[in-house]
This record gives structure tokens, sequence and C-alpha cells, in this order.
């Protein structure tokens, strides 16, 4: 599936999560290991801000999981890198898969 695609890496973390890049790095690695080619990466950290602390086990969006910013950086970023497909080193749901498929491929 990811076998000679260009894949953009998305991740989402709490502010918590201080080894953040590592797991980047481990998910870049295991995906390259596979075949693909990491075009780019992006991170979402969530309560590195006081108001964001206080939401920090809750998604930014609960119909995309990341900001609106962020989609749209995520979605510039494909298109600036040619990306094949977009990796989320977090766990969406259906409905989160569902809306991030169609906003992500609207972009021209």
């Amino acid at each position: 599936m990811v076998t000679g695609a260009d894949v953009m890496l998305v991740g989402f973390f709490s502010a918590k999560e201080k080894d953040f890049a590592a797991l980047m790095d481990a998910a870049a690695l295991r995906l390259t290991a596979c075949g693909a080619r990491v075009v780019g990466r992006i991170v979402q950290r969530r309560g590195v801000s006081d108001g964001g602390a206080r939401k920090m086990a809750l998604p930014y969006s609960s119909r995309t999981l990341l900001s609106s910013g962020k989609v749209r950086e995520v979605a510039q970023s494909c298109e600036r890198g040619d990306a094949d497909l977009v990796v989320f080193v977090a766990s969406l749901t259906g409905r989160q898969q569902h809306v991030l498929t169609g906003t992500l491929r609207a972009v021209p």
C-alpha cells in the first residue's frame, strides 16, 4: 500500500508527550522500511498553551482531529511535496478518516 508512495507524516501529540520527535522518527523509519518516501512531517501539539492545557485529552476537532489551520497546512504541504498519502501518528475515527480524505482530496 505504501510501497513507492510519497508520504506526508502527520502527528498529533499532547504537551505531556515530551518525546514526540522520536515517535515521528520511528514512524518515518517504519514507512521507509515499507518502501515509502517521507516527503514531509507536520506536528499538531495540544496543551502547549494555557487554554489548550485544560482540553489536552480532546482533539482540536471531532471532525478532523486537527485544528482547521493545521488541516490547511497539511493540504498545502501535500500539494508542495506532491504527496500520494497522508499517514497519521494518531488513531483516527472512521468519521475523521472520511472527512480528512474528502478535505485533502479537494485541495487543488
